[in-house]
């Protein structure tokens, strides 16, 4: 399949999934990154009339709103902000707070901030009676680089079946632009954050081994075991049977 026949089938799921939830359109979150670029102008391909974008700023970096806006603007997409510092303030005044492993706490804060974004994202999806579209890609939920009830906690997940590369193929095809194609991606959870320092290993290399099973013995082992760690991250929650 090449890439503009590719396109052409995801904004075709994207109409026929929000036609059958019985939906008007689609709303996202907008971060100014790859993935939720090109989910963007593919939703607002779908429904010109009925996506809406979101900016969600949480204490966070000033290029990302930036590309955002960019992209927003490119597409004519519309978009909303809501600040969610206060928020997280707020709650994390009032949260408990553990010592003992602070690198624990940082991605409980992490966390928090992904999960915020969610709400506000069903928030606005019920009053529209929109669905919420996520950009999660293969390669992230293969290894469970997502935030459980966060950034994955979506009603589609329309680049669910491509790993990063062809993601990035896609970005090409529809002209994103070339900054944000170019840049590390990253969540932009903290400052200097990247995915590809979280994981451990590159995009490249992870989408390389989903496509074909091959990788170096050390990589494999490491891809496999936080597959299975991830697991309950990509499931409904066990119920116990007696």
């Amino acid at each position: 399949m090449d890439t503009e026949q590719r396109v052409r089938k995801l904004v075709a799921w994207i109409k026929e999934k929000v036609q059958a939830a019985g939906c008007r359109g689609v709303v996202l979150g907008i971060s100014g990154g790859l993935d939720s670029s090109v989910l963007a102008v593919l939703c607002q391909r779908a429904f010109p009339q009925n996506t809406l974008g979101v900016t969600m700023p949480c204490h966070s970096i000033d290029t990302d709103k930036a590309h955002a806006g960019v992209v927003a603007s490119q597409f004519n997409i519309p978009t909303m902000e809501v600040s969610l510092d206060g928020a997280f303030d707020a709650l994390t005044r009032i949260l408990p707070d553990y010592q003992p492993d602070p690198s624990l706490g940082q991605l409980a804060r992490a966390n928090l901030k992904a999960r915020l974004r969610m709400v506000t994202l069903y928030y606005i999806a019920n009053q529209l009676k929109y669905i919420v579209a996520g950009s999660g890609n293969r390669s992230e939920l293969t290894v469970g680089y997502f935030t459980k009830h966060g950034d994955s906690g979506v009603d589609i997940l329309p680049l669910g079946n491509l790993v990063k590369g062809e993601v990035s193929e896609l970005a090409r095809y529809l002209e994103i632009p070339q900054e944000i194609i170019d840049k590390p991606p990253s969540a932009g959870l903290w400052e200097g954050q990247t995915d590809e320092a979280e994981m451990g290993f590159s995009y490249e290399a992870l989408d390389h081994y989903i496509l074909t099973g091959d990788a170096p013995e050390e990589l494999k082992r490491k891809i496999e075991a936080m597959k299975a760690a991830a697991a309950h991250k990509c499931a409904m929650p066990p119920i116990a049977e007696f």
